[in-house]
């Protein structure tokens, strides 16, 4: 295989997976690992991919667009409602308190919230709060501030200053990209802001995202890996990324297949 035609190779591959480490390339196309890096290096140069720690992830991982909450809901689905499903293990016993940011994986986790204990649910998301509202068996708290259109979360001053007084016994987390360099991240600041003050009150940590924003490196980083208790994610993971990220500490769950 001559050169180009690798690279062509490992721009696709990588597109398809949204991320692929040196070691996996060097492996599939035969070469070393310092073959990986040249090629890697050339893409980059072109604009084709994006060249992060121990791999590549695609242009448009790198981004400050965000998608609205309704584009976000149907994509990647059905592990969303697999990866909410398995969170449920992570709840407190009945008088515990959660917090639930927002999202469209843990929009689904408030949709599996039990009735048969009493919970105290902390939320910065609309839509959650007023799937939770008439639920008996749950004492809602809303933040306050101002709602982002593209996410339907509060966030600003006033959810950060009710954020700093409070001390829950764990908070499901979503993010837009997660990667051992940058932590968890998103487009924008301020809900980076309540996302690392959520993270700062929590006792337990559990990251509910899909396998395509593991590599992700966004605009704002919020929290580092150190700060994850566990992430719950689906089956796509590559076993290269669950490894680096479980040597890093984070316990790592696919869920709606074998881990």
């Amino acid at each position: 295989m001559y050169a180009e035609e690798r690279q062509q190779a490992i721009a696709s591959l990588v597109m398809e997976r949204g991320r692929a480490s040196v070691s996996e390339l060097a492996q599939a196309y035969d070469v070393t690992t310092e073959t990986v890096r040249r090629d890697l290096a050339a893409l980059d140069r072109a604009g084709v991919v994006r060249r992060v720690h121990g791999g590549a992830v695609p242009v448009r991982a790198l981004h400050l667009v965000e998608p609205g909450v309704g584009e976000r809901d149907v994509t990647r689905a059905e592990h969303k409602d697999a990866i909410a499903a398995a969170a449920t293990d992570f709840l407190p016993r009945s008088g515990g308190t959660l917090l639930l940011d927002a999202g469209t994986t843990t929009m689904r986790i408030a949709a599996h919230l039990p009735t048969d204990r009493q919970l105290v649910v902390v939320t910065n998301s609309v839509p959650i709060a007023a799937r939770l509202a008439t639920v008996p068996t749950v004492t809602l708290q809303l933040l306050g501030g101002r709602v982002r259109g593209t996410t339907q979360a509060a966030v600003g001053e006033q959810a950060l200053r009710v954020l700093d007084t409070l001390r829950v016994d764990v908070a499901f987390v979503g993010t837009n990209g997660l990667s051992v360099r940058h932590g968890l991240s998103t487009p924008d600041s301020d809900e980076a802001a309540v996302k690392r003050a959520m993270v700062a009150a929590a006792n337990y940590v559990v990251v509910t995202a899909d396998s395509s924003k593991v590599g992700r490196e966004d605009f704002v980083s919020f929290a580092p890996l150190s700060s994850v208790d566990t992430l719950i994610t689906d089956p796509e993971i590559s076993p290269a990324d669950q490894a680096e990220l479980s040597d890093h500490g984070v316990e790592v769950i696919c869920a709606g297949g074998p881990t």
